[in-house]
């Protein structure tokens, strides 16, 4: 049996310094089902400008991405509320379904 949720990915860099009030967000207030934050070890987005990370220069402007699901509902109010916070093109979310 298999539960429809909504996926909600965010792109962001460490440099953005929007991590840390994102997930507290998501757990205070939203009080979504989990939440997992990637470090990513390089990326660009529609500035073109690269962020990676290398032995010699440890940036501290690597890509972090935000993933969470919980129920479509819930997820479109959540929406609502980070549309405000999240640049145009960093937000992407589709259907899914999980095991139950």
């Amino acid at each position: 049996m298999a539960i429809n949720v909504t996926m909600v990915r965010i792109y962001l860099t460490e440099a953005d310094a929007q991590l840390k009030p994102l997930l507290k967000q998501l757990h205070d207030e939203e009080q979504v089902k989990g939440v997992t934050a990637f470090r990513g070890i390089a990326g660009f987005g529609a500035s073109g400008k690269l962020h990676s990370s290398t032995l010699v220069d440890l940036s501290l402007d690597l890509p972090v991405v935000v993933e969470f699901f919980d129920t479509p509902e819930k997820v479109d109010k959540i929406l609502q509320h980070l549309s405000i916070q999240i640049k145009p093109g960093h937000l992407v979310h589709w259907s899914a379904e999980v095991n139950a």
